[in-house]
């Protein structure tokens, strides 16, 4: 196992270094026009996808499927957004699925700071910027980037490229466990993207968390959306409206943020004893109890509850979502973004992300302190008045931890998951390397990295 995880300390160290030679074409204006006479030809050689009330995302999120989607832009629309992939800037393209085609989509890449480590020409990994150094990058598609189209009735897919993820596993499993614990998360498989005819690569096709993703999901669909706005500031006091109204992804015409600011503002006005009170009247007790389990249990340690240092005494949090019931009053908490989850299970491998403190236990008397080998300062979740809130119910947590365990998250499931979907994707993994070389990991390297997973797991589980 100590050999394993040398590999797997080696695979991050190759897929972390970014190169000096551009892998786009920097095409001429002559090549471009040339070029796109025939991605015409291409395009209108496929029928008209049309969306039907009757196509269902679940199944582009079948978890028995390994869906391959196409993607054609002209080289003058690539070279732009591969030139500058962090602006996260649309361009015209056209997606293919099934020999169907949805024209004039929105099509661009996207991340925050940690999907584009190692892959962007500039080296400073905290200002991204710069051209495309690695094969693939996530993507996002906007079907509805002009006109009201949709697709299998979503407006947005997106890819995830996994590039710091050698078992390609993380979201997936972290996903599925949330779902399955019964709360509600992004639906996540695997998906084979190509573009313009050629292999790109095996990516994490997610579900966006939007209009269609609360449609889905809630019973009482038409309340706000927000994301990475949380209730309350690291000092307890509340937050502004300006700052709900900036974190709105549903409703932003009519921008009603009364309801999240009345919220904030019954927390910032007492102590944190008489938050307890208050969150428990807002707040579902078991189901924030059980999102505070999965997330444990699958190290989410880059989730809602690191709270990193931002400047001053101020600490944030991030990569989460809010729904606001849109007839009560009730706030209900959306996992996002799991590809850093798993990796500091039984130590720290990542060297920003680690918490030091259980949920429920505060340190430095709830002031910053630093930890990790980057030595970054962080705060303890229980200093805030939402999680700290939660303390009092340790035992409950610890009763639905153990349900999770027996139910869920014990090693004869996840092999059985992690076996199933190794076997849909090996053969392109195979593939991704032969055609990528480094930049992919090898049939053996990424075998061991899930073994690693597993091991991983397994011993987490003892604790």
């Amino acid at each position: 196992m100590k050999r394993c995880f040398a590999n797997i300390l080696l695979l991050l160290t190759i897929f972390c270094c970014t190169t000096e030679k551009e892998i786009f074409s920097t095409s001429t204006d002559e090549t471009t026009e040339n070029y796109e006479e025939p991605i015409n030809q291409i395009i209108n050689s496929f029928d008209e996808y049309n969306n039907d009330e009757r196509h269902l995302s679940d199944y582009i999120y079948d978890q028995d499927k390994l869906h391959r989607f196409d993607i054609y832009i002209t080289e003058k629309n690539l070279d732009k957004i591969d030139r500058n992939p962090a602006a996260e800037k649309y361009v015209e393209g056209h997606l293919v699925f099934e020999n169907k085609i949805v024209k004039n989509v929105g099509v661009r890449y996207k991340g925050s700071i940690g999907a584009w480590v190692g892959c962007l020409s500039n080296e400073d990994w905290a200002n991204p910027s710069g051209y495309k150094t690695c094969p693939k990058l996530s993507m996002k598609i906007k079907f509805n980037w002009r006109g009201n189209k949709k697709f299998y009735n979503l407006k947005k897919l997106q890819f995830h490229s996994q590039n710091l993820d050698p078992t390609k596993m993380h979201e997936r499993l972290g996903y599925y466990m949330f779902r399955k614990f019964g709360i509600i998360a992004p639906r996540s498989n695997h998906a084979l993207i190509y573009i313009n005819g050629e292999f790109n690569g095996i990516f994490a096709n997610t579900e966006n968390v939007d209009g269609p993703f609360t449609n889905k999901h809630f019973e009482k669909p038409d309340g706000n959306l927000y994301k990475e706005v949380w209730p309350v500031e690291s000092s307890g006091n509340s937050q502004t409206e300006d700052y709900f109204v900036g974190g709105l992804k549903t409703n932003e015409e009519a921008s009603d943020v009364s309801k999240m600011k009345r919220f904030s503002d019954l927390l910032g006005a007492t102590d944190f004893y008489g938050s307890k009170a208050i969150v428990n009247q807002w707040i579902n007790q078991d189901l924030f109890l059980k999102t505070l389990v999965v997330d444990r249990r699958i190290a989410n340690d880059d989730g809602f509850l690191h709270f990193y240092h931002q400047e001053n005494e101020i600490f944030e949090n991030h990569n989460y979502y809010w729904y606001e019931d849109p007839t009560e009053d009730n706030l209900q908490l959306i996992p996002w973004d799991l590809d850093n989850s798993f990796e500091n299970l039984i130590q720290n491998l990542n060297p920003v992300t680690p918490i030091r403190d259980k949920w429920y236990n505060a340190s430095n008397e709830c002031n910053g302190f630093r930890y990790g080998s980057f030595n970054l300062l962080q705060k303890s979740a229980a200093c805030d008045k939402i999680i700290g809130s939660y303390k009092d119910f340790k035992d409950r947590y610890y009763e639905l931890d153990t349900i999770f365990k027996n139910e869920l998250f014990n090693m004869s499931n996840i092999n059985l998951l992690l076996n199933k979907w190794s076997s849909q994707i090996e053969t392109e993994v195979e593939r991704a390397n032969q055609i990528f070389g480094e930049k992919e990991p090898n049939l053996k390297l990424w075998q061991e990295s899930v073994n690693y997973l597993k091991y991983s797991i397994s011993e987490s589980l003892k604790q």
